[in-house]
């Protein structure tokens, strides 16, 4: 695949029981480790090289995941910097003996990847996303934000704790 070609990637699967915390729902850590890993192959469809995660911006945890769920993770690129990706991405489920309209959002959040080059481990330069319309444009704009309020929630913890 040639870098920049690859916009949004959507993985699918089954929360299976080792997925589960003690009260019998697929644990945050879980949903985080798919997030991770959906929004790293995506990172590396689009930038054609490896990327490592730089932040993770609001996420929310909207709705449980029970085991033998399907699982949606859906990564849409929706800003690029000079080295990095910015990712939303929706998590859903759904009952697998029912149709895909019972499909409901369960965690969403904003992903940051930077491309390294494979030699030098040093941030390397992606394809350009171009913001063709409208809702391109708000997404890209609603990742900034969400990205920028972490920074602040950040800056916040470090004049607190230190």
């Amino acid at each position: 695949m040639t870098a920049g070609t690859q916009r949004e990637l959507t993985m699918r699967f089954l929360a299976e029981p080792t997925d589960v915390n003690y009260g019998g729902q697929v644990h945050g850590g879980m949903v985080m480790k798919w997030i991770d890993q959906a929004g790293y192959a995506a990172a590396v469809g689009w930038s054609g090289t490896y990327a490592v995660t730089v932040a993770v911006g609001g996420i929310r945890f909207v709705a449980p995941i029970k085991i033998s769920d399907m699982v949606t993770v859906h990564t849409k690129l929706v800003h690029t910097g000079t080295s990095s990706m910015h990712f939303a991405v929706d998590v859903k489920a759904r009952d697998p003996m029912e149709d895909d309209s019972t499909e409901h959002l369960c965690t969403h959040c904003i992903i940051v990847f930077v491309a390294l080059d494979r030699e030098t481990r040093k941030p390397t330069t992606v394809p350009t996303l171009v913001l063709s319309n409208d809702h391109d444009r708000d997404l890209s704009e609603y990742a900034l934000k969400v990205m920028e309020l972490s920074k602040g929630i950040e800056d916040t913890i470090r004049q607190v704790v230190g």
